[in-house]
């Protein structure tokens, strides 16, 4: 044995004679490969016949009823490189960040927003433009502008998709690259410590149906010089908790989609995720299975919710995340 080892050895076996846990648990932690957890989805059958479903964007707050399902959730480490966003909708890679703290959203903006265009052009092949659009950072803290949402649900329709194309690019390009493909990816991190508490939970798109699927309107409160300025990032206030189930002062500027439950959903999650690593959700594909230009086997979206999973411990931090939605256009 080199005494390089030996004392490698020594201090190790120092270690766990002051705290047995510290180099086991993470480990065994990240390891277990499934959980048990309750999804909350919308309830199809209670929707007042002739009435759109509502969801608010900065509220945890609904015009439908959710119905709670209990469903296996498996732990996606040790097999990432099985799942694409191209295959299931998803992605986990290990990506660190410069940014660690996302305090400061001119920050954001200079500098995040650069790391990620720069890792999905690595991770992807043939991108050829990246717009980011909108960012929303979450912390599960008393006072927080946005918390975790626990309703499985997609970020944007096709209709919404096109929509984000057009707002956000000069006219004659937008028309130009609504012609090939195009896809909206949300690039979603936790920040300051792994987001045990309140983890996110994806659905694998070959699981789904197209009749899962249910158009909502979401609403945003209203700003009156929103015409003028129609960029909410940094704008965030917390909601009224005595006025989330009003829509006085709101409007719809943006269409989701809730996904009815069914037993053929299959659940992911990357167990205690770190702020080193990203998760990929592809919110729209233009290519994907069923559009207009879509081919066979591409994923078109990915549900996704927060959830309550029973092994994390009682002592984890509040989850904290950001994520970024991205307008992504190919060669």
């Amino acid at each position: 044995m080199t005494l390089i080892s030996t004392i490698a050895r020594q201090a190790i076996t120092r270690t766990l004679h002051h705290n047995p846990q510290s180099l086991i648990a993470p480990f065994t932690s990240q390891r277990a490969s499934m959980t048990t957890a309750v999804f909350r989805h919308i309830d199809v059958a209670a929707i007042p016949q002739g009435t759109k479903p509502w969801v608010k964007v900065d509220a945890d707050a609904t015009s439908f009823k959710l119905a709670e399902h209990k469903r296996s959730v498996h732990n996606l480490r040790g097999q990432e490189s099985e799942f694409s966003t191209d295959n299931s909708g998803f992605a986990v890679y290990r990506e660190p960040s410069k940014e660690k703290a996302f305090r400061d959203d001119a920050t954001v903006r200079a500098g995040y927003y650069q790391e990620v265009e720069d890792l999905l052009k690595k991770r992807i092949p043939g991108i050829k433009k990246v717009v980011i659009f909108d960012h929303t950072i979450r912390r599960r803290t008393p006072g927080a502008a946005r918390a975790p949402v626990q309703q499985v649900h997609v970020d944007q329709t096709p209709g919404a998709a096109e929509v984000r194309v057009r707002r956000h690019l000069p006219v004659d390009e937008a028309e130009e690259l609504l012609k090939g493909r195009f896809q909206i990816i949300n690039v979603w991190r936790p920040i300051e410590n792994p987001a045990s508490d309140f983890p996110l939970a994806v659905v694998d798109w070959r699981t789904t149906k197209p009749d899962d699927f249910v158009p909502v309107d979401l609403l945003y409160p209203k700003r009156e010089n929103w015409a003028a300025d129609n960029d909410d990032r940094g704008k965030e206030v917390r909601p009224d908790e005595s006025k989330w189930y009003s829509t006085e002062g709101y409007e719809a500027r943006g269409e989701t989609m809730s996904v009815a439950p069914s037993e053929a959903h299959k659940f992911y999650y990357q167990k205690d995720m770190t702020p080193d690593e990203v998760l990929l959700l592809k919110c729209y594909d233009s290519w994907g299975e069923g559009q207009p230009q879509g081919k066979d086997g591409i994923a078109v979206r990915t549900p996704h919710t927060a959830f309550i999973d029973p092994q994390t411990p009682e002592e984890a931090p509040p989850r904290q995340s950001i994520e970024v939605r991205c307008l992504i256009f190919y060669e």
